[in-house]
């Protein structure tokens, strides 16, 4: 190696870029006075894109890989500064790096409800939130719509500018795609395709692809979501007659239960015989012939009595009474009601007993001797 290689070799620069903030979309790398040595070593990394600036004017755009900074390398450089006879050292540039990669989960969400004529619910008003991905897809275009001179862009100095795009062009969407509320929840997937598709060329003219827009959440006032609730419930009770008895004698239940005990029992148990009886029915399972039998006769109006050897009646309850006071019916006649094994004396049988100890006590005393 001669001096002059020797002395020439330690003027080499190496120009590069690692990211050290995920958020960087554009960086300059910083040179004093913007000088470049001749021979320089220049790495795009993957993801990236270096361009030359020149002057204020564009110059060559250079994809991932490892440069030797000459002539053949920059030849739109090469042209502005009219090296028409080789390659000057050092020379003035700027050099800029494009992040290439996706940015994602960038948030996007309306500030105010959007008002929406609906076909069921006649107007409503809809609040979206959701997040988008995007990259640089033309660095040329994106600095000259976007960069600037900024020699450090990051992606918060244009994500109001995109999130305000989002909003304004959704509201337009939605606003003439007549999709009812009610299929909007069910349908966030196609409806983030379809924004996405609409929304892109604009994002285009800034130099930026808009990857996807995804809608994660359509939310109601929550007045309109207590109703809506209350619809859901009401088609879940199902037949609201039995809902209402259920609910009445559960709040009965619930009421007092220092004092309801024996109404929570008669319940229980007429709830429980409900539910044996549906069971019986559904399973084709035999139930006593207790379950099936008809009611207990009300008592008095079945009283069958023996007079002069043969049997009468029935009889109702007065009946009896006025056949006591009457002296029809003594403490020897006998009597008998449905569901007695056997006749009875009147004397013997506990309802008779009562009714004739009244009689004796109804009786007027005799007259007073004079």
């Amino acid at each position: 190696m001669s001096l002059w290689d020797k002395v020439f070799g330690e003027f080499i620069d190496i120009i590069e870029w690692t990211e050290d903030n995920p958020d960087t979309m554009v960086y300059r790398f910083e040179r004093y006075g913007n000088e470049i040595k001749y021979g320089a070593k220049l790495t795009v990394r993957e993801t990236q894109v270096a361009v030359f600036v020149s002057e204020g004017q564009i110059a060559d755009v250079l994809t991932p890989g490892l440069y030797e900074l000459e002539t053949k390398n920059l030849p739109i450089l090469s042209t502005l500064q009219h090296w028409d006879h080789g390659f000057e050292s050092p020379f003035k540039a700027e050099v800029y790096f494009f992040n290439m990669r996706q940015f994602t989960d960038l948030k996007w969400g309306t500030k105010n409800p959007i008002m929406l004529r609906d076909p069921e619910f006649n107007m409503v008003r809809l609040r979206t939130f959701g997040s988008y991905s995007i990259r640089i897809n033309d660095p040329e275009k994106f600095m000259l719509e976007i960069l600037g001179t900024d020699g450090h862009f990051t992606i918060a100095e244009i994500s109001n500018q995109l999130r305000d795009i989002i909003v304004s062009r959704y509201s337009s969407i939605l606003g003439k795609a007549n999709i009812p509320v009610l299929d909007l929840a069910g349908n966030y997937d196609q409806l983030g395709k379809f924004i996405t598709k609409r929304i892109s060329p604009e994002f285009n003219d800034y130099g930026i692809e808009l990857i996807k827009i995804l809608v994660e959440n359509i939310s109601l006032p929550s007045v309109v979501e207590e109703a809506l609730d209350k619809r859901t419930s009401m088609g879940m009770i199902g037949d609201l007659d039995k809902y209402l008895k259920f609910n009445a004698a559960e709040s009965l239940i619930k009421e007092d239960n220092s004092t309801s005990g024996a109404m929570e029992m008669g319940i229980g148990l007429a709830i429980g015989q409900q539910m044996s009886n549906a069971l019986s029915k559904n399973q084709d399972i035999p139930t006593s012939p207790i379950a099936h039998a008809a009611p207990p006769p009300v008592p008095g109006d079945r009283w069958h009595v023996v007079l002069n050897g043969e049997s009468t009646g029935p009889h109702s309850m007065n009946t009896i009474k006025k056949m006591i006071s009457e002296g029809v019916i003594s403490a020897e006649t006998l009597v008998w009601l449905a569901g007695m094994p056997e006749w009875q004396e009147a004397a013997e049988n506990a309802t008779f007993k009562v009714l004739l100890k009244q009689a004796g006590n109804n009786k007027q005393p005799p007259p007073v001797p004079q």
